[in-house]
This record gives C-alpha cells, structure tokens and sequence, in this order.
C-alpha cells in the first residue's frame, strides 16, 4: 500500500476544488459581466417604504421620483438605486425625521454588531448577509465586514478569496501591526445600494500568528484596539456595521467584541450545539474580563441570542428554545430564523433570499422563509433604534 503525503493531497484538493469554483462562478456570472442586484416589484418597494403601491402608482403617473421599468401587465419594478432616490424624496416631505431615512441623526453612535459563535453551522454567516442587505435595503448605510478566513460572507456578496484578493484587501492589512493601511483602502463598493464590503481571506489568519509574538515583546501595543481605531476613521460614512466572526474565540473575534457596541449570537437549537455554547459563554467572559481589566471597553448597548435553522415541528428543538427563554429571557430574540430550503437553494448560486428572483423558488417555502427573515432583522433594527434613544422602528423617527 502506498502511503501519501497529506500536505500534498490536501494541496492538490484544494487547487482543483477552486478551479471547479472559479468555473462555477464564471458560468453564473461572466467575467466581463458586473453582478447587480435584481430589480424589486413596486409591492416590494412599498413594503420597504412602509407606503401604499397605489401611493407609488400615484407618484410615477404624476412624474414625481425616479420612473420604475414597466414590464408586461403593466407591472412596476424599481432599481435599488431608485429605492434609495424614493426615500430621498419622501424624507423630505416627512412629518418625522427619519421616517425613509432610519440611520444616525446628531448625537447617535456608530452601531458596531459584532455576530459570533464557537460553532461552526449555526447560521451566523447567513444571519449577517441578510442583516447587512436588510438594513441597507431600509436606507441604512451599512459596512460589512468578513473576519472569517473562510469568507463565506465575502463569497455571498461576489467575492473569491483566492482569485480576487491576490494582493490582500482583508481587514487584516488595515489592523497589522507593521505598516497598517488606511481602513478606506480595503473597503470596497459592493453590488448592493448602500452595502459596502470588507471581504476576508485566510490573511486574517495572519492576525492571529502576529499577535502572540506583540504581547511577547511588551510593545505595549493593545491588540484588541486595533479594529476599534480602524472603525474610527470612517465612522462618519456608516449608521451600522456589521462583523462576521470566525467560529472561534481568538484574538480577531476579541478585538471585534471590544469594538463592538452590539453582540448577536447565533444558536442552532440542539442540546450538542448548547453545550457548546455553554463552553463558549465561559470561555468569552473569562477572555473579555482580562481584556477589560486591561482597558478594553466591554459596555455594549445590546446582546441577543437568535435561534438559527429552527423547526418548529421538531419537539427536541422547542425543547431547547423554551429552555433557553426561561435561562435568558429578553436576552433571546422573540423571532427565530427558519431551516429552510429556500435559503439553502438561493446559497448555490451565491445569494441571499433578497437576492434571488422569487419566481425561482416554491412561492409558499421562500414567503415562509423571507417572513421568517424579516421578522428577526426587524427586531435587531428595533434595538439599534432604541440603542439612538428612538423607541421602536416608525416610532419617534
């Protein structure tokens, strides 16, 4: 029997794994081609707004803002870009301030949300790409940042580490300790109206070899700052940020934590996945006591679980639920984030479920899950209201 080796095989894995991705994406999207984000229906836009279709129908027929494609039967579709041109328009005539625009007013501080959790598959990528594209879809200026090596989230918005980051671009090249880059050089303009990108890579991994060798020279340097002072220089751009961590407690996601000024944790409702976040809960506060103790800001305005991938005729997994609400209680989301086919499939071809044609899709399975969805991200948007003193979404605003 002949012995391999494994760097080898693993190696030789990988290089035909990418090519076989980097063929797939080019079959769904052309290299020459620019990925844009579909156009929505005149019904989706006016749920977006919070207005009525025929309040929509009104202001095309009179020629007031942006003029929606009209396609057979007369139905309306609108651009992203005509989205946020609506809510322009209409902010201005607003009695509320902030009615179609949400985000930061004087006073208000950058929303830092920091998405972690020390297991692998309990949604937090998909809860992230989907907080991000929602928040940015109801007028928020959003950044999106991938601190994931394996940047799934970064895959989800058009990114392939390995063909399109040859030269860096991860956040790592602006929190590296030798010549960090300003953080404007490594953002990056993604297909979506008001979603802007950090995408990752397994350079971050970087992050984590340099560190250990910094605290062993007593530079007196503070790892977990480093992303917090990145934040800083752009704070005036963005109402929300959001962090993607990786499925580990290491010294990335501890600097995302001690930047963060909301912290969402995302769990899979299985007893195997709770006694690991049991471990993970002990872990983080033993990690971040030493980091406050040391001067890191550890104050948040906010901390929620949300029950991922969830059946809800499963009995063991409201078994779990309940059991979490009576440890936790308002500390547990009211909304849980459904298992569902829909997200799953939209997945294959890199998108999200506000991405995806619906038309694609059985239209009972992807309305269940897109509910589902914006039931979750409206609870998070109430809390990020009520984190800038306004009490609830639509209230005070």
């Amino acid at each position: 029997m002949t012995r391999e080796r494994i760097d080898r095989l693993v190696g030789d894995h990988a290089a035909r794994l990418s090519e076989r991705l980097q063929s797939h994406r080019e079959q769904l999207f052309p290299p020459d081609a620019r990925r844009q984000l579909r156009r929505f229906t005149s019904g989706e836009v006016a749920d977006l707004l919070g207005v009525k279709d025929a309040y929509l129908r009104k202001l095309s027929l009179e020629g007031r803002g942006p003029q929606p494609e009209t396609r057979a039967g007369g139905r309306r579709y609108y651009s992203p870009e005509d989205i946020q041109a609506l809510r322009q328009m209409l902010e201005k005539g607003a009695k509320s301030p902030g009615t179609y625009l949400p985000g930061r007013r004087g006073g208000d501080h950058l929303q830092v949300i920091t998405v972690i959790n020390f297991k692998g598959g309990s949604g937090k990528t998909t809860t992230s790409a989907h907080l991000a594209q929602k928040l940015a879809l109801d007028g928020y200026r959003v950044l999106g940042v991938d601190l994931d090596p394996q940047a799934s989230f970064s895959a989800l918005h058009g990114f392939q580490p390995e063909f399109d980051l040859l030269d860096g671009g991860t956040l790592y090249d602006a929190i590296r300790y030798e010549d960090p880059l300003p953080l404007r050089q490594v953002i990056q303009k993604s297909y979506f109206t008001n979603l802007d990108i950090i995408p990752g890579n397994l350079d971050l991994m970087e992050f984590e070899h340099d560190t250990p060798r910094v605290l062993s020279a007593r530079t007196g340097e503070m790892f977990f700052t480093r992303i917090s002072e990145k934040l800083a220089e752009i704070e005036a751009d963005y109402d929300v940020v959001v962090i993607d961590c990786p499925p580990q407690l290491g010294f990335l996601t501890m600097a995302a934590l001690s930047a963060a000024t909301a912290v969402l944790v995302t769990v899979h409702p299985q007893m195997l996945d709770v006694m690991s976040m049991c471990q993970f809960l002990l872990m983080t506060s033993n990690l971040l006591g030493v980091v406050a103790d040391a001067g890191g800001d550890m104050s948040y305005d906010w901390m929620r679980y949300l029950v991922t991938r969830y059946e809800p005729g499963d009995g063991p997994q409201n078994q779990m639920v309940s059991f979490m609400r009576s440890m936790f209680g308002d500390h547990v989301l009211n909304h849980t984030a459904l298992k569902s086919t829909a997200i799953s499939d939209a997945g294959i071809t890199k998108q999200t479920l506000y991405e995806v044609e619906r038309s694609a899709f059985n239209r009972q399975t992807y309305e269940r899950a897109l509910e589902s969805l914006n039931a979750v991200n409206a609870e998070i948007e109430d809390l990020i209201q009520a984190a800038w003193g306004r009490t609830a979404r639509g209230e005070g605003r």
